[in-house]
C-alpha cells in the first residue's frame, strides 16, 4: 500500500499510525504541502479532486479522507473497528466528533500559530479556536475518566482519530498536564508497539524549511 502524505498534517498520521500499528505492508509518498502540490492540477487530477491528503492506494482501490482510510483497514483487514454494531457506531460517533470538534480546529489553530508569518497570526482567530479547543479536551478527557480506551477494551479508530494532533511538538493551546485523563491515554497509545511519532513515521517536518 501507498500513503501520500507529509508529516506535519494530523489527518495523514491519523491513517499513518493505522497503518503502522496494525502491522500491514506500506510506504509513504511525500506530498510537499507547503509548496503548493495540492493545490496543483497535476495532484487534483491525478491523486484526489478535493487537493488533500491522505490519500491510500491499495491495488485497485484509491481512497481520501482519514476516517475513510480507517474504516476500510477495518473492513478489509480487522484492524481497529468495535466488537459489536453498537461499538462500531459509537466508534463512527467519536470519529465525526473529532473530525468536527478537535482535529479540525486544533489542525488550523496549529497551521496559523506555527506556520504563518508571525505578523499574520490572527490573534482574534486563534484566541477563539483555543477557547473550542479547550472545550474540545474537556469533553476527551472527563469521558477518558475510567477508561483506557474512547470505546471498548481496546484501541480502536476513535482512539487514532482523536490522538493524532495531541501528539505534535508545536505550541496551539494543549498542554498534557492539564488533562491527565487525555496524558495517560497519549501514553497508552505511544506505548504501543510499532507507535512512532509523526515526524518519525511520514516524510516531512519544519526543520526542512528552517
Amino acid at each position: 500500500m501507498k500513503l501520500y502524505c507529509f508529516g506535519e498534517s494530523g489527518h495523514s498520521y491519523k491513517a499513518a499510525l493505522a497503518l503502522e500499528l496494525a502491522g500491514l505492508a506500506w510506504e509513504p509518498v511525500f506530498v510537499d504541502f507547503f509548496n503548493g502540490t495540492t493545490r496543483g492540477d497535476a495532484f487534483r487530477s491525478d491523486v484526489n479532486e478535493m487537493g488533500e491528503c491522505p490519500v491510500l492506494i491499495d491495488g485497485d482501490v484509491t481512497l481520501s479522507q482519514s476516517g475513510v482510510i480507517q474504516q476500510y483497514l477495518s473492513e478489509t483487514y480487522g484492524k481497529f473497528g468495535g466488537t459489536t454494531p453498537e461499538e462500531n457506531r459509537e466508534v463512527l460517533r467519536w470519529q465525526l466528533w473529532d473530525n468536527h470538534k478537535l482535529s479540525s480546529n486544533a489542525g488550523l489553530c496549529r497551521f496559523l500559530m506555527n506556520f504563518l508569518p508571525e505578523d499574520k497570526r490572527p490573534a482574534d482567530v486563534i484566541a477563539f479556536l483555543q477557547g473550542r479547543l479547550k472545550a474540545a479536551y474537556a469533553v476527551l478527557d472527563k469521558h477518558l475518566e475510567g477508561h483506557d480506551w474512547i470505546v471498548g477494551e481496546s484501541l480502536t479508530n476513535a482512539d487514532l482519530t482523536c490522538c493524532s494532533y495531541l501528539y505534535y511538538p508545536e505550541p496551539f493551546g494543549f498542554d498534557r498536564k492539564d488533562y491527565p485523563n487525555i496524558d495517560a491515554w497519549l501514553s497508552r497509545i505511544s506505548a504501543l508497539p510499532g507507535w512512532k511519532h509523526p515526524y518519525d513515521l511520514m516524510p516531512g517536518n519544519p526543520s526542512d524549511r528552517a
